[in-house]
């Protein structure tokens, strides 16, 4: 199956000087073991992560460091970039092992990791002031919805097990099956003197911030 790439950089509103930065951006190590975006994921997360620094402190110039670093996380975290692939349908660009016929699922992960490599590939092509408009643009949304800084169940959790126990929360992998593409984790969270509480989900992170909650509408019947 042929990739029309001009497609993407018109989704992406970036025409590519080196299109082999962008193929090389899309292109997973199943599909080219030596010649892959591994390396530009690298260096897309450090850009994302500048730019995203950087206007966080333009609209936020009074906020304490530590509401600015969980806003920061929120919004270069892995689910989001996760969100934004999505947006940019990049399962259907990212070269693997089958995508000759394209009936394989992306591993979310691999759509995740392509979003970063895509950031360090218009970097690269690009420049700084591209790059930051890009994702700028992109992630306007987030940006705006992060004047609201929810706290996740397990940052509650460890505050709350501090304050009473002085001690943090104990995490517990109980199991992790299911195909590759379609994983299922089981994570147990536990306190001083309390029961075990089972979450599940589809990744480690997902698993232990099901339990925390789960933990947490027990303990103090949130």
């Amino acid at each position: 199956m042929k990739i029309d790439f001009h497609i993407l950089e018109k989704k992406i509103k970036v025409n590519f000087k080196n299109r082999n930065l962008l193929i090389k951006s899309i292109t997973h190590k199943s599909f080219n073991k030596d010649n892959n975006n591994e390396k530009m994921e690298f260096l897309g997360d450090r850009v994302l992560g500048l730019v995203i620094a950087k206007k966080l402190l333009e609209i936020y110039p009074d906020e304490k460091e530590g509401i600015l670093d969980k806003k920061f996380a929120s919004l270069v975290n892995k689910k989001t970039c996760l969100q934004i692939a999505n947006k940019l349908e990049l399962d259907k660009y990212i070269l693997t092992l089958k995508t000759k016929n394209r009936k394989n699922i992306i591993e979310d992960k691999v759509l995740a990791d392509s979003c970063e490599a895509l950031i360090g590939a218009i970097y690269l092509d690009k420049g700084f002031n591209v790059v930051e408009k890009f994702i700028l643009d992109f992630w306007s949304n987030h940006i705006k919805n992060s004047v609201i800084t929810p706290i996740d169940a397990k940052t509650k959790l460890q505050e709350f097990s501090l304050k009473k126990f002085k001690r943090l929360p104990l995490y517990k992998l109980i199991s992790n099956t299911g195909p590759r593409h379609k994983p299922s984790f089981k994570v147990s969270a536990k306190l001083i003197d309390t029961k075990s509480y089972i979450g599940e989900g589809k990744s480690k992170q997902d698993a232990e911030q099901n339990a925390a909650m789960n933990c947490l509408q027990d303990i103090t019947k949130v």
